[in-house]
């Protein structure tokens, strides 16, 4: 799309609004630097939040409201079939005792639209619809990324920077496309310890009606408990029926 037919300062907007990722309170300063803003700019953006409800301040730090979950909530809510995903995920914690999740690709980060958390914490951060992380150091962004179209991956490879979160992280070009060529070819990706130490996951990736790839799904568990070939033994199958369900329950629609 054109540069000169988009709004420079809507899209500034939603950097300073994707600045308080993993942040709960951030002053001008923060925002700016993290946002690539004078501080100036960024006052005058969180001013604005402020002013329609979105952001409150205590006149020197900011934080988000509940009221900004409506923005992200008008995206979800035309998604009907993650009703049906979020009711197979709670299958899949019941049959299987760990934590099922659902995400979507967006840019070089995956985005959690649906989850369904064991009783048991595994990850040390917590995450939530909504939460996002990086594609490269997870299996459900391995998933989407080996379903994408050669020239798609082409530009995720030239614009994601494939940040070190582990000594097991896949961090050069070709380490990760040699992974997504096994992940392609065994048709799940399985991850152990890339994003964070003690966490090992399996994912697939959803075909919608058409054929494109726009889901996954996948089942975590802490990497003491289960290895990676157990993994594929007994989680694999279960993931592979989730999949069945949700199509079938969504082409029924």
């Amino acid at each position: 799309m054109p540069r000169d037919e988009t709004v420079e300062s809507f899209r500034k907007g939603l950097d300073v609004i994707r600045t308080f990722s993993g942040r709960k309170s951030q002053t001008i300063t923060d925002v700016a630097g993290h946002a690539g803003l004078t501080r100036a700019a960024a006052r005058r953006f969180l001013l604005t939040l402020a002013d329609m409800g979105l952001a409150r301040t205590d006149g020197k730090h900011f934080q988000l409201t509940p009221a900004i979950l409506g923005i992200g909530q008008a995206f979800l809510s035309g998604l009907s079939e993650l009703e049906i995903v979020r009711d197979v995920l709670v299958d899949l914690t019941r049959a299987t005792g760990e934590s099922a999740s659902a995400a979507m690709l967006d840019g070089t980060e995956i985005v959690y639209v649906a989850r369904s958390p064991a009783l048991h914490r595994i990850m040390a951060i917590g995450l939530a619809v909504g939460s996002r992380l990086p594609a490269h150091a997870t299996s459900m962004g391995q998933a989407l990324l080996a379903g994408l179209h050669p020239r798609e991956l082409d530009r995720y490879c030239a614009s994601a920077t494939l940040s070190r979160h582990t000594e097991f992280t896949l961090t050069t070009e070709a380490d990760l496309r040699q992974r997504l060529a096994e992940v392609r070819e065994q048709g799940a990706a399985v991850v152990s310890e890339e994003l964070e130490l003690g966490l090992r996951s399996i994912a697939i990736a959803i075909p919608d009606l058409g054929g494109s790839v726009r889901l996954a799904i996948n089942l975590s568990a802490q990497a003491a408990r289960i290895s990676e070939e157990e993994m594929r033994r007994s989680f694999l199958p279960a993931l592979l029926e989730a999949s069945r369900a949700i199509a079938l329950a969504i082409e029924r629609r």
